[in-house]
C-alpha cells in the first residue's frame, strides 16, 4: 500500500515491496537522507537526472511552480495557461498546498529569502 501524503489515499501497487509498509517507509527514508547528504545545485542536478526521467522532472518542477503561482493568489486558468499543467495538476497541487503538511510552504518561503 503506498499513501498520498498529501490526501492520505492508499493506493495499491500489486504484489511487490509497495505493499511493505516498513519497507517503504525504509526506502523513503533512505531517498531523503540521499538528498539532504547533497551539498550544492550541481550535485543535486546530477542526482536528479539520474534517479527521475525527464518527463518526471519537468513534472515535479511543474508542480513546484504551480504552488507557487497559487501561493501569489493567480487563478486555475492563467496557471494552466502559462505552465500547460492540466487542471488535475493544479488542482491536486492546490489541494496538497492548503491542507498537505506544509511542504510547499516551506520550500517557497525559503525560496523567497533567498532571492
Amino acid at each position: 500500500m503506498l499513501k498520498c501524503l498529501c490526501n492520505r489515499k492508499t493506493y495499491t501497487k500489486g504484489e511487490t515491496q509497495m505493499n511493505d509498509k516498513a519497507t517503504f517507509e525504509q526506502d523513503r527514508s533512505r531517498l531523503i537522507q540521499a538528498v539532504l547528504a547533497l551539498k550544492n545545485e550541481e550535485e543535486c542536478s546530477a542526482f536528479f537526472e539520474d534517479i527521475f526521467t525527464i518527463q518526471e522532472l519537468h513534472a515535479i518542477a511543474q508542480r513546484l511552480k504551480v504552488a507557487g503561482m497559487l501561493k501569489n493568489g493567480m487563478t486555475c486558468q492563467h496557471i494552466a495557461e502559462e505552465t500547460g499543467a492540466s487542471t488535475a495538476t493544479i488542482s491536486r497541487v492546490n489541494k496538497c498546498f492548503h491542507y498537505g503538511p506544509g511542504g510547499y510552504e516551506i520550500v517557497l518561503q525559503r525560496l523567497e529569502k533567498e532571492e
